[in-house]
C-alpha cells in the first residue's frame, strides 16, 4: 500500500491552479491505485512551531552530546513528530505557488523544521551529507504567474523548483517529477486554463506509474 503526504501550501484554496491540479492528481491516483492512503496536510491551517532559541538550543544540545531542557525537550519533541509524520509515507505531493520567484514562506518554515539532522539527514566525516528519506518518490505541482520552463532564459530566476528539489535531494528524496501550471497570470485567463488543462492532463498520465 501506498501512504502519500500531499502538502498544500497555497492559501488561495479553491481559486489556487496548483491545489485543483495536484487534487486531480490524487483523485487519478485512487482510481488508479486501491489500498493507498493520503495525509493531507494544509501547512496554511497547521500552527508550525517557532523556530526560536529554545528549538535551536534543543538541536544543538543533541548536536554536542548535552542534556536537553525541559523546554528543549518539548520543543523538540513537536520536530519529531513533524519528521515522523513525513518519514511514515513514500509519496509524497506539494501544491506550490510561486511567490517572488520562490516558495511561500510559510512552506519554508516547514522545510526549515522538517530538515534536521538525524531526523531526515545525516553526516559522516568521510561521506559527507547524505538523505534519510531514501526510496521515497515526490511530485512538485508548480504554479507561477509567468513561465520559467527550464531551457529558457527565466530559468535563471526560477528559485521555486531549484529551491524544492535541491531539499527534497537532500533528504534523501531523489526520484522528483514536476507538473507545472504556467502562465496563470501573464498571458491572461484563456492561457491560464488552457496550462491547467494541459497540466490535468499530464496529472492523469503521471497518476498510472506513481
Amino acid at each position: 500500500m501506498s501512504r502519500f503526504l500531499y502538502i498544500e501550501c497555497s492559501p488561495r484554496k479553491q481559486r489556487s491552479h496548483a491545489i485543483a491540479v495536484a487534487e486531480h492528481f490524487l483523485a487519478q491516483v485512487a482510481s488508479e491505485q486501491s489500498g493507498h492512503f493520503v495525509d493531507r496536510l494544509d501547512i496554511w491551517a497547521k500552527a508550525l512551531p517557532e523556530y526560536d532559541q529554545t528549538l535551536i538550543d534543543a538541536k544543538y544540545a543533541l548536536l554536542h552530546g548535552q542534556a536537553q531542557s525541559a523546554a528543549q525537550k518539548t520543543a523538540w519533541t513537536q520536530v519529531v513528530q513533524m519528521t515522523d509524520r513525513v518519514k511514515a509515507a513514500d509519496r509524497y505531493v506539494l501544491s506550490v505557488p510561486m511567490w517572488n520567484f520562490g516558495i511561500p514562506y510559510k512552506l519554508k518554515h516547514y522545510l526549515d523544521l522538517i530538515m534536521q539532522p538525524g531526523l531526515t539527514f545525516g553526516y559522516d566525516p568521510a561521506r559527507g551529507y547524505f538523505g534519510l528519506l531514501e526510496g521515497k518518490k515526490a511530485l512538485l505541482v508548480l504554479a507561477s504567474g509567468g513561465s520559467y520552463e527550464p531551457g529558457t532564459p527565466a530559468e535563471q530566476i526560477d528559485f521555486q523548483s531549484r529551491y524544492l528539489r535541491f531539499a527534497l535531494n537532500f533528504m534523501g528524496i531523489q526520484d522528483i517529477q514536476e507538473l507545472r501550471v504556467a502562465p496563470t497570470l501573464a498571458q491572461g485567463a484563456s492561457a491560464a486554463e488552457a496550462a491547467k488543462a494541459q497540466a490535468m492532463a499530464r496529472a492523469a498520465e503521471l497518476a498510472e506509474a506513481f
